[in-house]
């Protein structure tokens, strides 16, 4: 096809990205009466929906009786250490028991007890035994069933599709632009309104929880250039526990799950250590404290030879193990023969979720465009700074049902869909600009950029780091003109990784802005430099990009509880690791205050170590 020609396609609703937030949209838009698309970058049945793997949370209370929504509202907000939209979680509170037993009913197929109610695992930070799971392949089992319910439906879904740019014209978004990454070939996807469901930006690290070609931040680069804002971007979750062998599959998940079901984390001298960050929750501790504290251990020389801790589930049967952790069992023995029921496993702290993500009502989760929404990792607003396990996949059920309708009511609105020549001829002239012989190639440019971001945007962050951070991506930034980009009818892997670096990029400055902005420790962004919780930072960071594409940082007032949620919180027990979690907000201090002294103390606030940066 030669460049730019493209095929044209037309719709109600265009659903972009085909995870569980995408699907669950398009089912909601679909059963509305409407006709919806969704583009997928990845395989269908492989999206990275797969990898949220220990469960769903719902305050059913059919092992704990007191678990309420408001329970869950006060363990989500507050754990996120108040920076979540309130609204929010209220909603997710309240609407997670309902659809979680929806889509069981639907045929995920979550474990049940004897009478027949669903099984309930205990998970980090949360009261009370409130996440729901099949095994520890919930994701999948989700992901299945919800792919299943759209075949019934017959909704169309086309994976290999690269967007490249959403179709703006005076604020309001009519389509997109895709291409085949096996073709090459063009389509241009008309339609009244778009949600972008295209997950987060962690695979920017080089020890991450995604997998290759996902999570580069494909999202937020099509948000900002379309007019969004991002915020909280400075909130990256790194997961307590990732695979630190072998090297081609480091940082690979290990879930929450085997803490959940009683593993044990134990450093080098065999103690174990979590009763030195929180006593009262050990393992089951919030995972930003859990990932500071496993950090803590290998920096200060307590982990193992390879670049870890100990995670041990060994004390428990193998049968238990095999029933409650049968995908975790087999992943360690199939990538280093290794039996967990035998021995402890060796983890380390990856890059796993992106909290902050595009600005987005949290009612509709329309963005600042019109016809413009977004659900599930890409939108921020939930977590603040610090989620829960079991959140997302609530998150993506509740979030994109509500964004299929109110797209849905949106498009009913539509008298005529808009139509810009102007704005499909540049969308072709922005793919067609990439399309030529370089000196530079793009893999090894995307290698140094997660290298970066974990070296100088990592665990712990400090001002010297960022600043250092910024500048060498500002580097690979010149270099992007001059990759050598070939395609053919058969192979377009070329233009895929280069639009992809595009994005990382973006998404990379996005971070380091906003975590320079945020000049204090709270839940997952911690600062050597600035050890303790600043009790005025009451703001959350917004990034914004102006006509030049550059991209602004600036302050939004947090949002204020409403009376009803004050007094929810003033009338409701709360545990008394969460009170010791605020007296240390009240106070100043956050609660790796000490471990990040201690780091400071030993390595300097600019010359950290990083464990096998390389």
């Amino acid at each position: 096809m030669p460049l730019g020609d493209h095929l044209t396609q037309i719709t109600n609703v265009l659903v972009i990205g085909c995870g569980g937030a995408g699907l669950r949209s398009a089912i909601e838009i679909k059963k509305s009466g409407l006709d919806v698309c969704i583009l997928g970058k990845r395989p269908k049945t492989d999206a990275h929906t797969v990898l949220a793997a220990g469960g769903i949370n719902a305050a059913l209370g059919n092992l704990d009786k007191e678990d309420t929504w408001e329970q869950h509202f006060i363990d989500t907000y507050l754990e996120g250490y108040s920076l979540g939209d309130p609204s929010k979680v209220e909603i997710m509170a309240k609407e997670s028991p309902a659809l979680v037993k929806e889509i069981d009913q639907w045929g995920a197929n979550f474990a049940k007890l004897k009478n027949g109610e669903l099984d309930q695992r205990f998970f980090g930070a949360h009261k009370y035994r409130r996440t729901c799971y099949s095994g520890d392949f919930t994701g999948l089992s989700i992901l299945k069933t919800l792919l299943k319910k759209a075949d019934m439906l017959k909704i169309p879904i086309y994976d290999n599709q690269y967007v490249t740019e959403l179709l703006i014209r005076e604020n309001t978004c009519f389509g997109a632009m895709s291409f085949n990454m096996s073709s090459s070939e063009r389509t241009v996807h008309l339609a009244d309104a778009v949600i972008l469901c295209t997950g987060g930006h962690t695979r920017l690290w080089k020890k991450s929880s995604s997998r290759k070609n996902e999570n580069t931040g494909d999202g937020y680069y099509l948000g900002l250039k379309a007019g969004c804002k991002l915020i909280d971007m400075e909130m990256v979750q790194f997961h307590p526990s990732g695979m630190v062998l072998p090297e081609e599959i480091e940082g690979t998940l290990v879930t929450e799950a085997v803490r959940g079901e009683g593993g044990k984390l134990i450093n080098n001298e065999g103690e174990r250590f979590m009763k030195n960050y929180d006593q009262k929750r050990m393992e089951l501790s919030t995972r930003d404290k859990v990932a500071i504290a496993n950090y803590t251990e290998i920096i200060e020389g307590r982990g193992t030879k390879n670049g870890g801790v100990f995670l041990d589930i060994s004390h428990k049967s193998k049968d238990f193990i095999v029933e409650k952790l049968p995908s975790i069992y087999r992943q360690f023995l199939e990538a280093q023969m290794l039996d967990i029921s035998k021995k402890p496993m060796e983890v380390a702290p990856t890059a796993h979720y992106s909290m902050g993500g595009i600005l987005v009502n949290p009612e509709t989760l329309s963005t600042s465009v019109e016809g413009l929404f977004a659900a599930g990792e890409v939108a921020g607003g939930l977590h603040g700074a610090n989620r829960l396990g079991g959140n997302s996949l609530a998150e993506i059920i509740i979030f994109g049902k509500r964004a299929g309708i109110a797209s849905s009511d949106y498009s009913k609105k539509i008298d005529q869909q808009l139509r810009s020549n102007k704005t499909i001829a540049l969308a072709h002239e922005n793919i067609n600009k990439f399309i030529k012989n370089g000196d530079e190639l793009v893999r090894p440019l995307q290698h140094e950029l997660r290298i970066i971001m974990w070296k100088y945007c990592g665990v712990i962050k400090n001002e010297t780091l960022l600043l250092e951070g910024l500048s060498k991506i500002e580097s690979i930034k010149t270099k992007l003109n001059n990759i050598d980009v070939r395609i053919n009818k058969h192979n377009c892997e070329d233009l895929a990784l280069i639009f992809d670096l595009q994005s990382s990029l973006l998404s990379a400055k996005a971070t380091i802005i906003s975590a320079l902005e945020r000049n204090e420790s709270r839940g997952a962004h911690q600062r050597s430099d600035f050890p303790k919780l600043d009790s005025s930072c009451k703001f959350n960071c917004l990034v914004s990009m102006d006509k030049n594409s550059n991209l602004k940082i600036s302050k939004l007032p947090l949002k204020e509880l409403n009376e009803k949620l004050k007094l929810i919180i003033a009338n409701t027990r709360v545990p008394k690791a969460i009170i010791g979690d605020l007296n240390a907000q009240l106070n100043g201090v956050s609660a790796g205050a000490n471990a990040l002294k201690r780091i400071v103390n030993k390595f300097g606030q600019g010359e950290f170590f990083f464990w096998n940066v390389i």
